[in-house]
């Protein structure tokens, strides 16, 4: 777990003094352009509902995130899987 919380400060530290063209070129390669609209909206969405709540949605969006992602990996591995023992 520390591993993991490492590479997520050194990436956020990494991305937060990033160009701002240097991140969208970023976010256009490994999202595109229609994944990071809905997260947009999402966010949007789940903010206005409650404003109050914004530092808890940020957390909770973050680690969205993170999930998601984890489960692309997991799903990727499952297909490299199968491929080789095809």
């Amino acid at each position: 777990m520390r591993a993991k919380k490492g590479f997520a400060v050194e990436f956020i530290n990494r991305i937060r003094t990033m160009d701002p063209s240097e991140l969208n070129a970023l976010i256009v390669r490994e999202a595109g352009e229609d994944l990071a609209q809905f997260f947009l909206s999402y966010s949007a969405s789940l903010i206005s509902r409650d404003p109050e709540k914004v530092l808890e949605n940020t957390s909770s969006l973050m680690l969205m995130g993170y999930l998601i992602r984890a489960a692309e990996d997991r799903r990727e591995l499952r297909h490299e899987q199968a491929i080789a023992l095809a």
